[in-house]
């Protein structure tokens, strides 16, 4: 026997490795309705069992990681439809199903279709977060579309009363169950966008099972509802429930009430905020005055600082201080000359010539001349500059201004008047001259 023959023998196990394969890889997952016979649990918490129909019978696995989601206790005899992948037990080269999903056979077929149609809708984007649009904040009217006669408009209504009575309620009445409940649905959602009068919708009803439900799960409902301007609230059945209509909607409530409470406004939460805007505007209006009045202050600080009257004190300070310098330079330079002019007498004492005294008599005489002299000239210049300094000062003294015929007048509180307009009737005013003050009424 050659090797290419070698390589065509298979081993048994080897066979049903490659039969399970291909099982799993070709078929892929599959939908299959049957009876339930031979139903074994044990310990481990897996589901063994068959499914038959009336001419074949195919082996089943449910592993305790997927039947933990089955929403009923399978028994024998029970119609199902479950979703399951082919494959192979290799031990015992058994053709078997491996199950991920079961439901009675009623919501088993419901269920498949409400898969086909959830999974076409999300491929065209009607679930995208992106088209979905934003509640009011504060809406001043809310439509409501559903059973006239239904508990969820109760629920609705006692939610919308109790915390937001003065809320405008609009009710589109529908049916929510049967063959014509869709086509009413959407009917109600075009109308209410037709009359424009509404901020939001809620679209819904109470609990029920997928059949009861099955209206909010048709394709007419999720596309009249994605085509809708005003934005959707999907209020069906209780939390656990899910429908087609949840994935559409712009936002979706677990129940009708809650969908009550999305759209209103608790006044106990709007007093409590009132309560707290009211605080911080007391405390905004504390801190503002506390700055306004620091800053008032500065103002004062900086106003004294310019005043005149400390303008005029401080060029005062300066006159007496230029006045001070020259009454001390006087005595020190005639000291100075009587110091020279007694060493000169001293020198001349000493020396005695006839001629030389003389002459110094004619230049001790020139100097005190020129002594005289300078010391008149830097009087004058003393004077001039003194009287330069005083004409400066009395140019900006207020003092010289009103002596020229000019007035300050201040009102009450001591601000000086620029303009008429600064002033009212009945004010009192008081105006100060060059000599004397007087008082007056604004008329």
């Amino acid at each position: 026997m050659n090797s290419h023959t070698n390589d065509n023998i298979y081993t048994v196990s080897r066979l049903n490795a490659e039969v399970r394969s291909l099982l799993e890889n070709e078929m892929g997952v599959v939908w299959l309705l049957g009876e339930i016979s031979n139903l074994s649990i044990p310990v481990s918490g897996h589901w063994y069992f068959s499914l038959k129909d009336a001419r074949a019978q195919v082996k089943c696995a449910m592993f305790k990681g997927n039947n933990r989601r089955v929403t009923f206790r399978p028994e024998h005899g029970n119609q199902v439809l479950v979703r399951a992948r082919l494959s192979l037990y290799e031990p015992r080269g058994d053709y078997q199903l491996i199950i991920d999903s079961m439901q009675p056979a009623g919501d088993g077929l419901l269920q498949q279709q409400f898969d086909q149609l959830k999974m076409q809708l999300a491929g065209e984007g009607l679930f995208s977060e992106q088209r979905k649009k934003t509640l009011p904040l504060h809406p001043k009217s809310v439509g409501i579309i559903t059973s006239k006669t239904g508990a969820a408009l109760f629920d609705i209504l006692n939610v919308l009363k109790r915390r937001d009575p003065g809320l405008n309620v609009i009710i589109y009445p529908t049916l929510v169950q049967g063959e014509s409940a869709a086509i009413q649905i959407a009917q109600a959602i075009g109308c209410a966008n037709a009359r424009e009068e509404c901020d939001v919708l809620i679209v819904g009803r109470g609990g029920g099972s997928l059949e009861d439900l099955w209206c909010f799960n048709q394709e007419i409902v999720a596309r009249t509802i994605a085509a809708s301007l005003i934005p959707i609230i999907s209020a069906v059945g209780h939390e656990v429930d899910v429908t087609i209509a949840d994935f559409v909607a712009d936002v979706r409530a677990p129940t009708p009430s809650a969908a009550a409470e999305l759209v209103s406004r608790d006044l106990s939460q709007q007093h409590e905020k009132i309560n707290q805007l009211r605080s911080q505007l007391i405390y905004s209006w504390r801190h503002f005055s506390q700055q306004n009045n620091q800053q008032i202050k500065q103002l004062q600080y900086g106003l004294e600082k310019q005043h005149p009257q400390q303008k005029l004190q401080q060029q005062q300070q300066y006159f007496d201080d230029l006045n001070q310098r020259l009454r001390n330079y006087a005595p020190k330079m005639i000291q100075q000359l009587k110091h020279d002019y007694r060493e000169i007498e001293y020198r001349l004492n000493n020396t005695n010539p006839q001629q030389s005294i003389q002459d110094h008599t004619k230049h001790i005489e020139s100097l005190s001349r020129q002594l005289k002299t300078l010391i008149s000239h830097r009087l004058e210049i003393n004077k001039t500059n003194l009287a330069a300094q005083a004409d400066k000062l009395n140019t900006v003294s207020p003092l010289a201004t009103l002596a020229r015929g000019y007035t300050i007048t201040r009102n009450e509180q001591g601000k000086v008047i620029n303009n008429a307009n600064d002033v009212k009737p009945g004010e009192q005013l008081t105006t100060t001259l060059a000599s004397g003050k007087i008082t007056s009424i604004v008329q």
